[in-house]
């Protein structure tokens, strides 16, 4: 059990877990998520974390199908600049490794911004802490566990 499954549980919102083979050689996490659970690529979000203007991290939790925008991202936190943080950064605040990163029970939480689109579907998919292992649940369960807010963040 993750700790992104762990905080699901421990704060009774609803969930359903879904286990993949993972393939080591896959260059595309998310894709690969979507195709082995037979989802649309636009339910299946991505969690990628950026370090601000002010070195602060947060995380951007989009769909797989998409491209996150550094502007709106930044706009959507009040801040002037975003880059993707590198992935020393990423694993050290999150507790996750790359493909695995859940927005959810991470070591230091971070603030989080969730796409607009997740609230076109009834329940999304996210990392549940490792590769092969996801997390579906409602977009508004999502916002509440990550205390995240909704915005377009997508090019």
């Amino acid at each position: 059990m993750t700790p992104g499954i762990i905080t699901a549980k421990k704060n009774n919102v609803s969930y359903r877990i879904h286990e993949y083979s993972h393939d080591e050689s896959s260059e595309s996490f998310g894709l690969e998520a979507a195709k082995k659970m037979g989802v649309s690529t636009e339910r299946v979000f991505k969690t990628l974390v950026v370090s601000l203007d002010s070195k602060e991290l947060v995380v951007g939790v989009i769909p797989v199908s998409s491209m996150l925008s550094m502007k709106l991202i930044a706009k959507a936190i009040g801040a002037k600049k975003a880059t993707m943080a590198n992935k020393s950064e990423v694993e050290r605040s999150t507790g996750y490794v790359l493909g695995g990163v859940s927005p959810l029970g991470q070591k230091k939480p971070l603030r989080t911004i969730i796409d607009s689109s997740a609230n076109n579907y009834s329940t999304v998919y996210i990392s549940a802490g490792r590769r092969g292992l996801e997390i579906e649940l409602s977009p508004d369960d999502l916002s509440k566990l990550t205390h995240g807010i909704i915005a377009g963040i997508c090019q």
